[in-house]
């Protein structure tokens, strides 16, 4: 068995631990009656966390060390009364006191039984919350320049994103998934300037080929589309290529356009869409660059040096001021970026996160000063960053690098064609974001318990699986007359899977509160084997009714919460493998 997580603390509490909370909480108010605590005393902000060694309890809390010192009193002490004056619970099995004076409480066998209920009667919704209370939260992801394939790292990017926005959704949020066309720059020049060349037969290695062009396979597909004059739809517009090589324009939005409904087409099969396509060189065209340097002037967070137009960025703790307008009037490339997260805070996003490789760290300072100088009421923090790593691909033990489409870089859909749609979202969500991913292409394909979204998958399917077996057998399922009996906590296999099906709603909420979705990961992969052990060592379809609903009670539970968390990664939950 792997390690157990152990979420930071969040507001949302799973059934069981909220048991615990008014308990203490009417402890501590029964001994400033008696005297024992100062009648002045406020209630402490104490935590209830699940112990690390699980021989010491199903919950802890910290409470006694709290109350000791304003009590002039041994923790020990304290926690010896705090059990005395607790309120009796059916709840509660035992309570000990460990170490300094920690509360360590054994949930008893009807607490659980009211867990398995909870999880049967709200299904697709158990572990769901409403924590952001319907606000607004943009979630921008992958946001590639269209100037060729999505690689591997986008495909970090969409996965993260698109789940990042998935567990938000679950916290109560209204999620707008964003992707931001950076469709103005050299890049887009370089595009259309390389498949000029390649429209007029020019390819990499002759004299005339451009110095900075895209030299990848799929370029010479645009220059033959634009040649062929194909006609494209995209975004409700519909672009014909002109067949003329010397219209620059015409090749610009031509190339543009045809690399946008491939990147489009990629994150489709990979199971990404978007609410919002915003485009670049829009807010050029709707002056809002310009308007935003204006109010920068205005407010007084600017200055001239040399030619060129300055932010004190300094002020809001960037290590430098920064050139917003260079002396040849063109602006750097990050004062676009203010205009586009300001455009975020007037279309309502009371949260922006932003995902990004980790490359692009270097300016979010500078974006974050450029919000502030704007003095527009947006929050310090805004918007929220998530930076991803690189990933490194390895098939039968060396690196995969290179594609024949993309010329220098492996793409996503050679990945999704290798390793297969699950899996890819699997591997490259399952990791914490600023942590490095080495992505192994022979562990994704193969089946075999190793692989860790296959073992969560075939915990989900042999589940699917008992179900009809009880029908081949001609056997009957009672569900109410399973969730009717009483666990037997004594088995230490069965009070693990129950202690990890109690967890999934503090998941939840630690992955959106974090937004670090790996922990959705983590935690199934934690849950399958709990299963697993607990599988491998009991018979389901047993002859004694109530012994058989009653694990089968059990394994429908966990097959609801592998497929609650199964959903929020974008993974298939199959009946059948």
């Amino acid at each position: 068995m792997r390690g157990r997580l152990s979420p930071t603390r969040t507001h949302v509490k799973s059934q069981l631990r909220a048991l615990i909370e008014p308990l203490v909480e009417q402890a501590i108010a029964t001994l400033r009656d008696a005297g024992t605590l100062p009648a002045d005393l406020a209630m402490p902000d104490f935590t209830v966390e699940r112990p690390k060694d699980r021989s010491h309890g199903d919950a802890s809390t910290n409470a006694a060390m709290l109350l000791a010192r304003p009590a002039k009193s041994n923790p020990r002490a304290i926690a010896q009364a705090l059990v005395g004056a607790m309120p009796a619970s059916n709840a509660i099995e035992r309570i000990d006191i460990a170490g300094p004076g920690f509360l360590n409480f054994r949930f008893a066998a009807a607490a659980w039984r009211d867990q398995l209920v909870a999880v049967h009667a709200q299904g697709d919704s158990f572990g769901r919350n409403d924590s952001g209370g319907s606000r607004t939260a943009g979630v921008e992801y992958v946001s590639a320049n269209p100037t060729g394939p999505l690689h591997v790292g986008h495909g970090r990017a969409a996965v993260i994103g698109d789940c990042i926005a998935r567990v938000l959704d679950a916290n109560g949020w209204l999620v707008k998934r964003e992707f931001y066309y950076n469709d103005a720059g050299v890049q887009i020049e370089n595009l259309a300037r390389s498949t000029q060349a390649r429209a007029k037969g020019i390819g990499p290695g002759d004299t005339d080929w451009p110095a900075d062009a895209y030299n990848g396979e799929y370029i010479a597909d645009v220059a033959r589309a634009y040649l062929d004059g194909a006609t494209l739809q995209i975004d409700g517009q519909t672009i014909t290529g002109a067949g003329d090589v010397d219209d620059l324009d015409a090749i610009r939005r031509f190339a543009v356009a045809w690399l946008r409904r491939e990147q489009n087409t990629d994150l489709a099969a990979f199971g990404v869409s978007f609410d919002v396509y915003f485009l670049e060189s829009s807010l050029y065209a709707d002056g809002k660059v310009e308007e935003t340097v204006r109010e920068l002037v205005a407010h007084g967070h600017t200055y001239e040096e040399g030619g060129a137009l300055w932010l004190r960025s300094t002020d809001y703790g960037d290590d430098k001021d920064r050139v917003m307008r260079k002396s040849d009037g063109t602006y750097t490339y990050f004062v676009p970026d203010v205009a586009y997260h300001l455009s975020k805070w007037q279309r309502g996003y009371v949260r922006a996160i932003t995902e990004l490789g980790a490359d692009h760290h270097g300016s979010l300072a500078r974006v974050r000063a450029g919000l502030q100088a704007l003095d527009a009421g947006i929050p310090e923090g805004y918007p929220e960053y998530v930076l991803h790593q690189m990933v490194t691909v390895m098939r039968g033990g060396e690196e995969v690098k290179l594609s024949k489409r993309a010329g220098s870089y492996l793409t996503l859909r050679d990945l999704i064609e290798e390793a297969g749609r699950d899996a890819t979202r699997w591997f490259l969500v399952a990791r914490k974001p600023d942590s490095q991913l080495v992505f192994d292409i022979d562990l994704a394909r193969s089946q075999s318990l190793d692989n860790p979204v296959y073992y969560v998958q075939l915990s989900h399917a042999r589940i699917c699986g008992l179900q009809r077996k009880l029908a081949e057998a001609g056997l009957a399922f009672d569900l109410q007359n399973g969730l009717a009996q009483l666990p037997d906590m004594t088995d230490t296999a069965l009070r693990d899977v129950l202690i990890d099906l109690s967890r999934w709603p503090e998941i939840v909420a630690a992955a959106g509160a974090q937004l670090e979705p790996h922990l959705i990961a983590t935690y199934l992969l934690e849950l399958a084997q709990a299963f697993q052990t607990y599988y491998n060592d009991h018979q389901f379809l047993v002859d004694e009714a109530d012994v058989r609903d009653a694990r089968l009670a059990l394994a429908t539970a966990v097959q609801q919460v592998l497929r609650n968390g199964l959903t929020l990664l974008g993974v298939q939950a199959p009946e059948a493998m």
